[in-house]
């Protein structure tokens, strides 16, 4: 028989002892629930909108793991980016317009990191499932500038495992089996060197401002880091955004760019009274250099109406002066070096045609290349209807 005594001393033992269990169960419990410390984000709310981030809210959601094949046949997994920034996105190696800015944008990110760039991986799986062997993904990072960036990953695969990775991130992919061509998301994963999605951005039309989207993203990229905000890439900070519409019947503002060649600069100003066509290419587009001819034939034909204008989007010089000089166009070249232009016009890709009417009034915007049937046309049905 248990001692009156020992039976009060038992009870509260037990409430005690059962008090431990459970204070210890739920400083478990609270522990595991904690997240890990949050990156320390240091780029401005302008750069947050440029990129479509919340940067005060961090995931740190696990990132589909994959092993691929890049762009030099070499077998590449996310475990290999272990110790990383890896921004990821999903291509096309077939594109022909918004993709080109991607390019642009990942050499002149690769540009403001400066000594991070080891640090920092841009990885780009293949989107398109028609296409998915290694001369394609290599064939399109040569054509777009990318041959020499060493943190540079085009990565693909099976048909199959295509499908189960993009499905596995959440990016929608359309497939056109009669042309063999896709329209796929632009989200932009931003992952830490533990393997983490931090933050998912967009790529969209203001990324053709490439000054100001590549240093955006190149900062956000080093704030994965462990050592985080304590790092400021060079480059630009300010918003993008304009204070002027560029949209179908308004007035656009006028645009003063230098010649690409004289550095002299033009101003659309010059040409009110004349339809103004404004071409939107880069060198390292494809599609765009096949366009030139038909730009040169339309310009010279419709020349008493109408002047072509050409613009370089965040171009490196050399290549865009060769190119230049062996199409043998006559029409003024512009250099638009920073993009500032094409997303002030909210250019989603390239090749993109602006047509502004005699008092600069934006009467089409035409994505994609463009014949000289379609342009002469263009022109003649606006000057027939008054514009």
């Amino acid at each position: 028989m248990t001692h009156p005594r020992h039976g009060k001393l038992e009870w509260p033992l037990v409430v005690i002892f059962a008090a431990g269990v459970i204070a210890i169960v739920w400083i478990c419990i609270a522990a595991a629930a904690t997240p890990a410390a949050a990156p320390t984000l240091s780029i401005s709310n302008g750069m947050a909108n440029l990129l479509e981030v919340n940067p005060m809210i961090t995931l740190k959601t696990p990132a589909p793991s994959f092993t691929l094949t890049d762009q030099h046949g070499k077998r590449t997994s996310l475990r290999d980016f272990a110790g990383k920034a890896v921004v990821l996105t999903f291509g096309d190696d077939k594109c022909t317009d918004l993709c080109t800015l991607l390019a642009q944008d990942v050499v002149a990110a690769d540009h403001d990191l400066g000594k991070s760039a080891s640090d920092v991986q841009f990885v780009s799986i293949n989107a398109n499932p028609f296409y998915p062997t290694t001369d394609d993904t290599s064939q399109w990072t040569n054509q777009h500038g990318l041959r020499a960036t060493s943190n540079w990953h085009f990565l693909t695969g099976s048909p199959a495992t295509l499908a189960r990775l993009a499905k596995a991130y959440g990016v929608d992919i359309e497939l056109d089996h009669k042309t063999k061509s896709i329209v796929h998301g632009t989200d932009l994963f931003f992952i830490d060197p533990a393997g983490e999605e931090v933050q998912i951005g967009q790529f969209g039309v203001e990324s053709a401002n490439t000054s100001l989207y590549a240093h955006a993203m190149a900062q956000l990229a080093v704030d994965t880091l462990p050592v985080g905000g304590s790092v400021h890439v060079t480059g630009p900070s300010t918003s993008s955004k304009q204070s002027t519409s560029t949209a179908l019947g308004e007035i656009a503002p006028p645009v003063e760019l230098p010649q690409l060649t004289t550095r002299v600069p033009i101003s659309t100003a010059t040409y009110r009274g004349k339809f103004v066509v404004l071409n939107f290419w880069a060198s390292s587009c494809p599609i765009c250099t096949h366009e030139l001819p038909a730009l040169e034939k339309a310009s010279a034909a419709t020349g008493k109406k109408a002047v072509t204008l050409g613009v370089d989007v965040s171009d490196a010089a050399a290549p865009a002066h060769e190119l230049v000089s062996k199409s043998g166009v006559t029409y003024p070249m512009l250099s638009d070096a920073s993009g500032t232009t094409a997303a002030q016009f909210q250019i989603p890709g390239l090749p993109y045609t602006v047509i502004l009417d005699p008092k600069a009034k934006v009467v089409v915007r035409h994505p994609g290349s463009i014949t000289t049937e379609q342009l002469e046309y263009l022109l003649q049905t606006l000057e027939t209807q008054g514009g």
